[in-house]
């Protein structure tokens, strides 16, 4: 045999192992992306519970692509099939998002009805006895009588920590407010969100409105005009007590209702 043509051989199978080794770490590359992928759909309990069918099929060609990882020139075949458990894995979590959030609008959907058949209920009263108790009613949570007007304070304990929803919690004095409104057709209020000073600036104004304009979205749902209603959103302006402990952080934390006076003259905003 020439020495040009040991050279030659030589130069193929180097060649061939140079392949290989791109082969095989782009199989390796894929099987770490699928594996990971895998893992967090598998440990999460929403994606569990509500796309077990995905995460089962996830799991099922992840483990097809392990066990042809270890066939030399499969490499085709390990990258096909963990593509197939990573893409069962983002469906598997796509289906998921989707289930958790038609159980929140339905969630939401059934305190709209709650409140609506309470708000018809509560109409049954004579309309003096109604208006005086709820005068009175008004009077005793606004407690705060300030150069804006009368004040009443929604604290931190109607919203779970970081979100705008009202909880089923607020739904008392809710009802009072809109029909406080109801009986007094000329009065407008101002709704005004705030935050402690935890977190960025921006993402404190953002909050501090969407709380504001969850409360004003409840009351529009249930009949009053949003013509009648101002929201404004502070962030974490204004405290009212200081932020360095929690006590001080929840006070912050807080929807304050301006009320008009009965001629619909409304304060100056802050």
């Amino acid at each position: 045999m020439s020495v040009f043509k040991k050279l030659g051989g030589g130069l193929l199978v180097l060649g061939c192992a140079g392949l290989f080794g791109c082969a095989s770490q782009g199989s390796e590359s894929a099987l770490q992306q699928a594996n990971s992928s895998f893992q967090s759909v598998k440990d999460d309990s929403n994606v569990l519970r509500n796309a077990p069918r995905d995460v089962i099929r996830a799991g099922e060609s992840l483990a097809r692509a392990d066990r042809l990882s270890n066939y030399w020139g499969s490499g085709a075949d390990v990258r096909h099939y963990a593509y197939l458990s990573q893409r069962y894995s983002e469906i598997a979590r796509e289906h998921s998002n989707e289930a958790m959030n038609q159980e929140r609008l339905a969630k939401l959907e059934l305190e709209r009805q709650r409140l609506q058949l309470a708000l018809r209920e509560a109409k049954l009263l004579s309309v003096q006895q109604q208006g005086k108790w709820l005068e009175e009613q008004i009077v005793s949570l606004a407690t705060t009588e300030t150069d804006r007007g009368l004040v009443m304070t929604l604290g931190d304990v109607l919203f779970d920590t970081g979100e705008a929803d009202l909880k089923s919690s607020a739904n008392r004095t809710v009802l009072k407010l809109v029909q406080f409104l109801q009986l007094n057709p000329k009065r407008v209020v101002r709704i005004e969100g705030y935050t402690d000073s935890t977190g960025a600036r921006q993402d404190n104004l953002q909050l501090s409105r969407a709380r504001a304009q969850a409360v004003a979205d409840v009351l529009i749902d249930l009949g009053i005009d949003e013509k009648r209603i101002q929201v404004e959103g502070y962030g974490d302006e204004y405290p009212v007590e200081a932020n360095a402990s929690e006590r001080g952080r929840a006070k912050n934390r807080r929807v304050e209702i301006v009320f008009s006076d009965e001629k619909g003259r409304l304060g100056a905003a802050r």
